[in-house]
C-alpha cells in the first residue's frame, strides 16, 4: 500500500486478474485517446477501436500491475522486458499520485528483472506525458518512430524515447 497525501486515498497495486480486463481497456482507450488523437497517423486511430482496447486488456492481463483506490482499477502499467510498455490513469485519479506509483513500480520490476534500465515511448505530440516523466527524473534520449501494433503488421509512430537507470528505482525500496 502507497501511502497518499493526506487529502488523498491509499493507493494498493496488484497483480491485474482476468477480472480487471474491462476496467483496464476503458482506461487505456480513454487515456490513449486523450495523449494520442492528433499525434499519431490516422491509419492507427482508425484500428484503435473500443473492441481492439478490450482484445488486448484481455491478451496482457499477465504483463499488467494496476492501481487500485476506493476499491476500483484507477490505472495500470505492463512492463516488457525492460519496457514500461504502457501507462495509463483515468481522468478522475490523474494528479493523486496514481501514474507515479505505476512508474516506480515498472521500475522496480524492470530491475528485479535483471536489467540496468528501463525505457518506454512517448508520442512526440504528448507534452503533458513528456513533462510527468522528465519530473520522475527520466531522460528525453530522442526521437524514433515505435512500431504500434497494427492489424496488417507495425505502423509507424513518431515518439521520443524515454529511459532512466533503475538503480534508482532500487533506492526507493523499503
Amino acid at each position: 500500500m502507497i501511502r497518499p497525501e493526506p487529502d488523498q486515498q491509499p493507493i494498493a497495486l496488484r497483480p491485474a486478474d482476468p477480472a480487471d480486463a474491462e476496467a483496464v481497456a476503458k482506461i487505456w482507450r480513454d487515456g490513449w485517446r486523450d495523449g494520442h488523437l492528433g499525434h499519431v497517423p490516422d491509419e492507427l486511430i482508425a484500428v484503435r477501436t473500443p473492441e481492439s482496447f478490450a482484445v488486448r486488456a484481455a491478451e496482457r492481463i499477465a504483463d499488467t500491475t494496476v492501481a487500485v483506490v476506493g476499491g476500483a482499477v484507477a490505472g495500470f502499467v505492463m512492463v516488457v522486458g525492460d519496457e514500461a510498455e504502457q501507462l495509463y490513469v483515468a481522468a478522475a485519479h490523474r494528479g493523486a499520485g496514481v501514474a507515479t506509483a505505476l512508474l516506480g513500480h515498472a521500475e522496480v520490476v524492470v530491475r528485479e528483472q535483471g536489467h540496468e534500465r528501463v525505457w518506454l515511448a512517448v508520442a512526440t505530440g504528448n507534452a503533458r506525458a513528456r513533462r510527468f516523466y522528465e519530473r520522475q527524473g527520466w531522460v528525453d534520449e530522442g526521437a524514433f518512430d515505435y512500431p504500434a501494433e497494427g492489424p496488417d503488421g507495425p505502423i509507424s509512430v513518431p515518439c521520443h524515447r524515454y529511459v532512466k537507470q533503475v538503480e534508482e528505482a532500487a533506492k526507493k525500496l523499503p
